[in-house]
């Protein structure tokens, strides 16, 4: 150490650690795209994270064919109808596999010099366009144009520089995009043993490393009727980078269970009972545009959270939904009463009820109930807090992992953690919290290998989801007529 002579000033580390931030609702969701219509075609198996609508209809595209284009769903009721962000889209519809080729349709142009070709999904880069004899191959951007309409279809124009005549019939060949050819293997995705790369709902392990944003709600609208993609969710929720967890959001086949007393039954039979899943039955109906209820409960969930500084404590049950009717999948209004939502609610089913204030979601039970009560399963905020407190817990405490274990690296956990529990104690978002080094659960054989664990205690409120008045009469009130 060098001489001194005077006054010097030495830092140390802080000994209290303030928490690392967390989206607790961010939606994942994963389905397709119209990705022909976006200014790239980058955005197949490849995580989007996108905060604006804009942003999203420009890397994957937009149509109004949501039964075929599942995410452009919910672009529209997150971005437009509850105005919340970000979301992670994940999309599968590849235009290397998922296509079809046609080969020399014919079509005439038209007084506007423009003929429209009759397949959606048209991918530009493959249209050649011939004379109607097909011995000459017209050039784009000298003889033609093409270009999609407000709808998604491929329209050709002609160039009045080219060599096209007005009027003319045309053979033209083209792929197109074939949604149909997209099964519930391509949503679930895997690794491939080879290249290693991910796909589906695989790619859900690449938010974090991506983004350093944890998941916090897994959805597939369109496709989340489907036992098997279901688990996967339900799989991936529990377990993400080996490290988080988050909630799946799935719906019943609400043709299989078209009448609210089938959907108890469905839930059971197809094993929608997991502790991280919302189960959700059955569409709603926002003018002429139909949605999974899964995809108006993603965004009740981020409205709630935005509106309660992203703490997840409080339920999205009883807030406004963007929704006109209750509808089978089939379209058949769907109309239930207080009674019949509670009957739904207890069988651990998320349903929408019209009663006071306009159409709301309706149910706070997870898929867990009633097969389990334990309260921090079965609750939908319940088990949300569980899951917030646990991946910041992760986050913020990570910068310790291999750091000495002595009594600095206690204090220092144990003293940081109860001032952020006291913290969300004090504005409602627990009932209580406290975290603990007890002796006996840190044996010396684990110590000795480097484990190191602390007792989280905490309580998280329950929703009031039967507020009970009892009315009498008082017939000592009768005395106020003599006074």
């Amino acid at each position: 150490m060098p001489y001194q002579h005077g006054v010097s000033v030495s830092e140390v580390p802080t000994s209290v650690v303030p928490p690392v931030q967390t989206s607790a609702g961010l939606p994942v969701v994963v389905g397709t795209a119209p990705i022909n219509m976006a200014d790239t075609q980058e955005y197949v198996n490849k995580p989007l994270l996108a905060y604006t609508y804009d942003e999203a209809v420009k890397a994957l595209g937009y149509s109004s064919d949501w039964d075929n284009y599942t995410l452009c769903e919910f672009m529209k009721s997150h971005f437009a109808l509850f105005n919340v962000a970000p979301v992670v889209f994940i999309n599968v519809l590849d235009p290397s596999t998922h296509k079809k080729s046609i080969s020399a349709e014919s079509v005439t142009l038209d007084s506007d010099d423009q003929a429209v070709l009759s397949k959606k999904g048209v991918l530009l880069s493959t249209v050649v366009v011939k004379s109607s004899d097909g011995t000459t191959t017209y050039v784009l951007d000298t003889d033609y144009s093409v270009d999609f309409d407000d709808d998604g279809n491929a329209v050709i124009t002609r160039l009045s520089s080219g060599s096209i005549t007005q009027g003319a019939d045309l053979q033209v060949d083209y792929d197109h995009l074939d949604p149909s050819m997209v099964t519930n293997t391509d949503i679930i995705g895997g690794v491939d043993g080879t290249s290693g790369e991910y796909t589906g709902l695989e790619l859900v392990n690449k938010v974090f490393p991506l983004f350093r944003l944890v998941p916090g709600q897994i959805l597939a609208p369109g496709w989340s009727h489907d036992p098997t993609v279901a688990a996967v969710m339900n799989a991936k929720a529990s377990n993400i980078n080996g490290l988080f967890k988050a909630i799946s959001v799935t719906d019943v086949d609400s043709t299989a269970a078209k009448l609210y007393s089938d959907v108890p039954a469905w839930k059971n039979d197809n094993n929608y009972t997991d502790p991280l899943q919302v189960v959700c039955w059955p569409k709603v109906k926002l003018g002429g545009d139909k949605y999974h209820l899964s995809t108006q409960v993603a965004g009740a969930i981020c409205k709630t959270d935005a509106e309660n500084d992203d703490i997840p404590y409080v339920s999205p049950s009883n807030k406004s939904l963007q929704a006109d009717s209750a509808v089978a999948d089939d379209g058949t209004e769907v109309t239930l009463g207080p009674d019949q939502a509670a009957y739904l609610n207890g069988e651990g089913i998320v349903t929408a009820m019209n009663f006071i204030g306009g159409w709301k979601l309706w149910g706070n039970r997870t898929g867990a109930y009633p097969g389990s009560t334990d309260v921090k399963d079965t609750f939908i905020p319940v088990r949300r807090m569980f899951n917030w407190v646990g991946n910041t817990i992760i986050l913020t405490y990570w910068q310790f992992v291999d750091d000495p274990t002595n009594r600095r690296l206690i204090d220092t956990v144990v003293d940081s953690l109860n001032i952020w529990l006291n913290g969300l104690t004090a504005r409602g978002a627990l009932l209580g919290g406290r975290v603990e080094f007890i002796q006996d659960e840190n044996p010396s054989t684990d110590l000795l290998n480097g484990i190191v664990r602390f007792h989280v205690y905490l309580a998280a409120p329950v929703p009031a989801i039967n507020i009970d008045f009892v009315l009498e009469f008082d017939v000592n009130y009768f005395n106020a007529l003599a006074a």
